[in-house]
């Protein structure tokens, strides 16, 4: 897809194993609901990039928008660049990797899936987290409802390498710090209403 300009909807709803090239700025929703597709952004992506990915590969290698990934249930987004706000809002399975930072209130209700930040996090990381698990290399610029920090395992240092070697990415896996859920918010009680 050559000089896009910025189109909408470019590459969504591909389900078959082919190689989409984008030379250009990519508008909303570029390689939505995505299968088995491997879809190259070569310049920025606008909002919702790669929303409801269920499989394949999709590549930004500038900036994206917001709500990257949102939904995702598999497969792989990479941006180079840095991400806007609500990066993988409510992640169902996919994995996610940038290479720079990320804005406020990203992996809001992630329910399972990855996410690797190789630079900073915005406010609200992991704001009512359920069984996602992110990784942060930069700066935590606060946390959200029962999303808390928690000590790095060799089989969390394990992932992040692959992870980032499937990104091309040369990051040590120790300077990243885990986040996931503290699970106190799963099921509603009126004692806990302050903490929503």
């Amino acid at each position: 897809v050559l000089n896009p300009s910025g189109a909408h909807n470019i590459a969504c709803g591909l389900n078959a194993d082919i190689e989409v090239v984008v030379e250009g700025h990519a508008g909303y929703y570029c390689a939505g609901m995505n299968q088995r597709a491997t879809v190259t952004v070569h310049g920025a992506a606008g909002k919702g990039a790669a929303e409801n990915i269920m499989s394949g590969l999709v590549r930004v290698k500038g900036n994206a928008s917001d709500c990257v990934g949102a939904s995702g249930h598999g497969g792989l987004v990479i941006v180079e660049g840095d991400a806007a706000s609500r990066c993988g809002i409510s992640m169902k399975g996919v994995d996610i990797v940038v290479a720079g930072n990320v804005g406020h209130l990203s992996a809001f209700m992630a329910q399972a899936g990855r996410m690797v930040v190789c630079g900073d996090a915005g406010a609200g990381l992991g704001d009512s987290l359920y069984e996602a698990v992110l990784y942060v290399r930069g700066k935590l610029h606060g946390l959200g409802a029962d999303a808390r920090e928690e000590p790095m395992t060799d089989a969390d240092k394990q992932a992040v390498a692959a992870l980032l070697d499937q990104a091309g990415l040369r990051f040590a896996p120790t300077e990243f710090k885990r986040i996931a859920s503290a699970r106190q918010l799963y099921h509603w009680n009126s004692q806990h209403s302050h903490s929503y």
